[in-house]
């Protein structure tokens, strides 16, 4: 059970402290809600009808679209994009997506490489992308969900109000769905530039993220320490 912590602990630490987080987003969410509810003169909703609500839907999602793109735009544009410097970089002469024989890919493959890699065409092609491509879906479904929540609880809004509705084509052509969107795409962009260029400067001993401490700021592109 240690060898398995010790082995998996990155992953067990943030999907725990995830569960944790959502759990008491649920929570405070809930209580938040029903003050609104109070001050509106509506009737309070148990925590199970706030869990299945457009509200904590549509909260949850917006924030899941914007990190999966987050992850998408940085796999990607790692690809061809350098800085100088950065840990989170390659080497501006390793541009692009590399050889076979660097891929480890078809002929290159080690005995042990996964099955996926030491096969040919469709089938490589597919898993060479494939956390880009997990990534831009996941992405996509969230962004979708957060469109169908979001015009739900936007009309419950309209309503409330004694306005008429809109479909759902018109929401996502709505100030409300943008704004949602657009606020959390600047703070993912505004992080992706930050980690870019403070980890040419900044250290953090012992962290993949971070160069070695004595590494002189403009070298050792792509190394970690």
């Amino acid at each position: 059970m240690r060898h398995f912590f010790r082995n998996y602990s990155l992953t067990l630490v943030f999907g725990v402290a995830f569960l944790g987080v959502l759990v008491a987003q649920a929570l405070v969410g809930h209580a938040d809600f029903n003050e609104r509810q109070l001050a509106e003169g509506f009737q309070q909703i148990s925590l199970w009808s706030y869990l299945t609500s457009s509200d904590f839907g549509v909260d949850v999602m917006e924030n899941w679209q914007s990190e999966y793109l987050q992850f998408f735009l940085y796999i990607m544009g790692t690809v061809w994009l350098v800085q100088r410097g950065s840990p989170e970089s390659k080497p501006p002469d390793e541009v692009g997506q590399q050889t076979d024989k660097e891929q480890q890919v078809g002929p290159y493959a080690r005995l042990n490489s996964p099955s996926w890699a030491r096969s040919r065409g469709l089938r490589l092609g597919i898993y060479s992308h494939s956390l880009g491509l997990v990534m831009a879906l996941i992405f996509l479904a969230s962004w979708f969900t957060q469109s169908v929540t979001g015009v739900v609880s936007y009309n419950e809004q309209q309503l409330g109000q004694l306005q008429a509705p809109i479909s759902w084509s018109q929401y996502i052509l709505a100030p409300d769905f943008w704004n949602r969107t657009l606020q959390n795409w600047q703070s993912e962009l505004l992080a992706l530039v930050s980690m870019a260029i403070l980890a040419v400067f900044l250290r953090e001993r012992g962290s993949p993220e971070s160069k070695p401490v004595g590494t002189p700021n403009d070298d050792a592109t792509g190394r970690t320490g």
